[in-house]
């Protein structure tokens, strides 16, 4: 893979600030689409019980789901002031932060031109430009700082990651180690949202499905892992995954790992999920919306 690190994070906000104001209002107004079905504690972060720790379920196509859970996990967060930090949680084994190797080389896909993007389901760079397929999921997400009554964070950057619906890592699975799908950074805005167009991830063997975060305080600092301020991971409600697994094209072979596999038995969501559980909006033929609010101590 060729790896472009003449340019890197900063020339990609400078051709992304003419666009700024129309990003803000066009972010904001679709974390706003798909929260509109939140209820306090969920918008807030504030809580502090367990997840949801069964592994089945099923909802028709179109169905909303609200990803409360009701189970009783360990440790789901610090509460700070009025909100609560969502839990720390592992960044591997596949997350080109700068942490490990892929194909015998540093993995740091954070140094790449053209890795800020809202849209992160083509490859980009020197890679094949290869488009992940799958069920269209747009995530959207809101940055509160958990030590001043979940004021609004603005500026601050967000990388996420996950596998395609094969089960696939771009960077280090066979078969895509050519490619940097499904891995992008977007900034928050004044109100402390961003959005991200992907497809929803697969289940595979031994784990819940999920998607990688890591938060920075601004874009110039999402450089390495070593800079992140927060690592944590989210998850959707069983019958949403359920739908998709059972009802779209490519994902055949999530629906045998996600029947092995629940909350409770997950390496990362066993203590509980009730601050990294998305709420999810949509259905298979529109595709699906999912959001969160993030706490982190600031």
């Amino acid at each position: 893979m060729e790896h472009d690190h003449d340019q890197g994070l900063a020339h990609d906000l400078e051709a992304l600030g003419k666009e700024a104001a129309r990003q803000r209002r066009r972010i904001a107004l679709a974390w706003l689409a798909s929260a509109a079905g939140f209820g306090t504690m969920t918008l807030l972060g504030c809580g502090g019980g367990g997840g949801d720790n069964s592994s089945s379920g099923t909802a028709a196509s179109g169905d909303t789901s609200t990803g409360n859970g009701t189970g009783t996990g360990t440790t789901t967060g610090t509460t700070t002031s009025s909100c609560s930090v969502i839990p720390e949680e592992t960044n591997g084994p596949y997350p080109a932060d700068g942490s490990n190797t892929a194909n015998g080389s540093i993995a740091n896909v954070l140094v790449q031109s053209g890795i800020v993007r809202s849209d992160i389901r083509s490859s980009f760079g020197g890679s094949s430009s290869t488009v992940a397929g799958g069920v269209p999921l747009t995530l959207n997400l809101k940055l509160v700082n958990a030590s001043a009554s979940c004021a609004d964070l603005s500026g601050y950057a967000v990388y996420i990651w996950h596998c395609d619906r094969e089960g696939r890592y771009s960077m280090y699975s066979s078969g895509v180690t050519d490619e940097n799908y499904l891995r992008g950074v977007q900034v928050s805005a004044s109100d402390g949202t961003l959005s991200f167009t992907t497809v929803f991830p697969a289940c595979y063997s031994g784990r819940m499905p999920h998607i990688h975060v890591e938060v920075y305080a601004s874009a110039a600092t999402a450089t390495a892992y070593t800079k992140a301020l927060k690592t944590t991971q989210i998850t959707f409600p069983t019958d949403v995954c359920n739908t998709v697994y059972n009802g779209a094209s490519g994902y055949s072979a999530s629906i045998a790992n996600f029947s092995r596999i629940s909350f409770s038995s997950d390496m990362v969501f066993s203590d509980g999920v009730t601050l990294e559980m998305a709420t999810v909006t949509g259905d298979m033929t529109n595709g699906y919306a999912a959001a969160l609010t993030i706490g982190i101590a600031a």
